[in-house]
């Protein structure tokens, strides 16, 4: 799905601000062929749970409503106008002039409809209906139940499945865009680099709709100076001496692409793209030929009053912070991030690993850590959730060069009977999906080991979340360092030509606690847990990267295990840093981003 950019051709309305909000009483549907009734506001984009000062919509299980008005210019009505939302979470109904015109359900993706037919002249009026319900069937997946209150009211209950707060609403920018009525509809690109001769061959492939004599494509430098250009909806276009996209050392390429009728141009649209050469092999991860080690994060799209909203200046932030500790990486956890942060990872060279919603598919999740078998796979109905999924994460995402690797679950119960006939069909579908054949993986649950993950032969990097120290031997750091060290051992003797990385490991830390004796939850502790961690993982050659949990305190549902939310941050959640930071900023700014651990 191509991101709404205006062009020579086309133009974007943004439909960001203030849009009426009202609750869905239980019992009193709402009428949408008439104007909501409320004149109560919410800010778009954003969660809507903290923006208000009330404990019921902050709390609240069920649907909401949203509305806009919005008027299109006269010269506007003959091009052909979508609306798109950057993602309404977790299903939506949408309404134009009180008709339904489109339906979505998953929270994390874009989805768009046509309008043309819809609007009328001055004033339009959009209105979505909006679910923030999950269950058995949805990913992410939540325990979902109904009572009656005593007026016999129906009372709606979500008990998340998972370690991060149900943060819902309009997340993301609501916008629409323009096109000719003939135009492009999407473009796929592929870049093949010869390492050995410092060139590339650039795939593209180009899909229209309308009246199109011919497709032009033109490589643009990082200047905009064209250096390649080819007709046809498929082009092979050779770009010498070019110029690597490298982990923090971003070089991007522009793909503009222009569908013609009569040698004249009728739409274009410009796609940015990177050279890379991606590779596992040998029990290494290769970036352009050269080992990669994962320097990073595990984070959450998660700030102050926006909730999970989009929010710029957090994403600016958080990408110096990372930059200035020497980071390189992060993992999309437990959801694809916003378009416009894919955007920004691939003009700052931050390598993400690409996660969908798929976080939950345990179903005795909790902080039982016994490795019990259970009846995940007899009782999730997530499947057809988890294909949609993949297919509009890569759709979207596909042609990022900040994308390294596709995540296809997080703690999933991988360790269960039928975990493998479960996940065989996903990982075959998200192959054969990616034009760009990057590597895939999960990330394990501790119960999950190399001696009972049934699923490992899916992956092409074993990726681990551990809490030796932490959940399991709280406090005590030599048995963690002899857990850690003989777990890895083992992966590494079992499975010599997969790379392994650890996608969590951390403390809780609260933010000014201190100890003289480097009790858990001060952030001495933090710091020697982190330094016994890394001594570990500097001895293990298949041992390609570290990306701990979490970037920043972050919003979880409520529990005795959580005092205003997680604290495994080691920024906290307005990113002020822990003492840690100090001590892992020389870590990772003495670890180069390619070359290290050479076989």
């Amino acid at each position: 799905m191509l991101y709404p950019t205006t062009t020579a051709t086309r133009t974007v309305l943004d439909l960001s601000g203030l849009w009426k909000f009202m609750l869905e009483t239980e019992g009193a549907p709402v009428d949408a062929t008439l104007p909501l009734p409320t004149t109560d506001v919410m800010a778009v984009p954003a969660s809507f749970n903290d923006q208000s000062a009330q404990q019921q919509v902050r709390e609240h299980v069920g649907y909401v409503w949203y509305e806009t008005t919005f008027s299109v210019a006269d010269f506007l009505r003959g091009q052909r106008l979508i609306l798109r939302f950057g993602s309404a979470t977790h299903e939506a109904w949408v309404y134009l002039n009180g008709q339904e015109i489109t339906h979505h359900k998953g929270g994390f993706t874009p989805f768009e409809v046509a309008i043309n037919d819809n609007l009328v002249a001055g004033e339009n009026r959009l209105t979505v209906k909006l679910s923030n319900m999950l269950d058995y069937t949805s990913l992410p997946v939540a325990h979902y139940s109904e009572t009656h209150d005593a007026d016999g009211k129906l009372v709606r209950h979500l008990d998340e499945n998972f370690d991060f707060f149900n943060y819902a609403g309009l997340q993301r920018p609501v916008k629409i865009y323009t096109t000719p009525r003939s135009y492009v509809a999407d473009v796929t690109v592929v870049p093949e680099v010869d390492l050995d001769q410092h060139q590339a061959t650039v795939d593209t492939r180009v899909v229209t709709q309308g009246d199109v004599d011919r497709v032009r494509v033109t490589l643009l430098d990082a200047t905009g100076q064209p250096v390649a250009t080819g007709t046809g909806k498929h082009t092979q276009l050779t770009l010498p001496q070019v110029h690597l996209w490298q982990p923090l050392h971003a070089y991007l390429y522009t793909a503009r692409v222009e569908a013609l009728k009569n040698d004249q141009v009728v739409d274009s649209y410009d796609e940015p793209f990177g050279v890379r050469k991606i590779e596992v092999t040998n029990g290494q991860f290769l970036f352009n030929g050269e080992p990669f080690y994962f320097k990073g994060f595990g984070k959450h799209e998660d700030s102050a009053i926006h909730g999970r909203g989009l929010n710029q200046p957090a994403n600016v932030l958080d990408i110096n912070l990372m930059k200035k500790m020497g980071a390189n990486s992060f993992r999309t956890s437990h959801y694809p991030y916003s378009d416009e942060m894919m955007r920004l990872c691939d003009r700052e060279g931050i390598v993400v690993i690409d996660e969908v919603p798929a976080v939950g598919l345990f179903a005795s999740f909790g902080f039982d850590l016994s490795g019990k078998q259970d009846n995940t796979w007899q009782v999730m109905q997530t499947a057809p959730a988890h294909q949609q999924a993949i297919r509009e994460m890569i759709d979207r995402d596909k042609n990022h060069a900040c994308v390294a690797m596709w995540s296809i679950s997080n703690e999933a119960a991988n360790f269960t009977e039928g975990a493998y006939e479960y996940f065989k069909p996903l990982f075959d579908l998200a192959r054969q999906l990616d034009p760009q054949n990057r590597p895939c993986t999960y990330t394990s649950i501790m119960q999950t080991t190399a001696e009972t993950d049934k699923c490992i032969s899916l992956v092409d990097v074993i990726a681990l979340n551990r809490y030796y120290g932490w959940y399991v031997d709280t406090g005590d750091l030599a048995k963690a360092e002899t857990a850690t060290r003989d777990e890895l051992a083992l992966y590494q003797q079992l499975y010599p030509d997969k790379p392994i990385i650890y996608t969590e490991y951390g403390t809780d830390t609260i933010a000014g606690v201190h100890s003289n004796y480097g009790e858990p939850f001060s952030e001495e502790f933090q710091e020697d847990y982190y330094r016994m961690t890394s001594k570990v993982f500097d001895e293990f050659d298949n041992f390609v990267g570290e990306q701990l949990w979490n970037f920043a305190d972050f919003q979880t549902k409520f529990g005795i295990q959580r005092v205003q939310g997680n604290k495994k941050g080691i920024f906290t959640r307005d990113r002020e840093p822990k003492m840690v930071v100090r001590y892992l900023s020389r870590r990772w700014n003495a670890i180069p981003n390619l070359g290290y651990k050479q076989k």
